[in-house]
């Protein structure tokens, strides 16, 4: 049952975790309240007692929502499309619905942790090689082929089977 209070987003504006939960909440249409957790700043403000208390992954997207903290872009996500009417995230069609899936957990597990900003730090004057590499050879199996389903937006857009719902700049 959907909350009447509006819910809380823990974000920073340069998190691909973030955006897709944004993207989401727009999508659906869902009004919601934004806290800005500023992960550089001061040595990152999800360190901060108050932030680990709310996620102690000290991670952000985190949705606080009827009652509960949310964190994890696709939780999030998987939530809000069970919880909140309007259109859906997610295709009806079973075997649409696992094609979006294993193209969201491949580029949440394979491509994104890789990119992240404790991961970059690491690499010093390297990390733009390193995020490069792994991006694309992420999108691509072991012997150079488009992994199944993962080329483009376009092709998200099919399985969902909305063309031109996602805006292309």
């Amino acid at each position: 049952m959907a909350s009447t209070s509006k819910p809380v987003l823990y974000t920073y504006f340069r998190s691909s975790c973030s955006w897709r939960v944004r993207i989401a909440l727009a999508f659906k249409g869902i009004a919601y309240d934004q806290v800005p957790v500023n992960l550089i700043q001061g040595g990152g403000q999800q360190h901060a007692d108050s932030f680990k208390a709310l996620n102690p992954m000290k991670q952000v997207p985190a949705l606080s929502i009827d009652g509960i903290t949310i964190s994890q872009s696709l939780a999030i996500i998987q939530y809000l499309d069970e919880t909140r009417p309007g259109p859906r995230l997610l295709p009806e069609d079973s075997k649409k619905r696992a094609q979006v899936r294993m193209i969201s957990d491949h580029i949440t597990s394979g491509i994104q942790p890789l990119q992240n900003l404790h991961v970059l730090q690491k690499l010093g004057d390297e990390k733009l090689q390193w995020a490069q590499y792994f991006i694309i050879s992420g999108f691509q199996g072991d012997n150079g082929r488009p992994v199944p389903g993962a080329t483009s937006v376009q092709r998200c857009e099919q399985v969902q089977g909305r063309p031109g719902t996602i805006p292309h700049h």
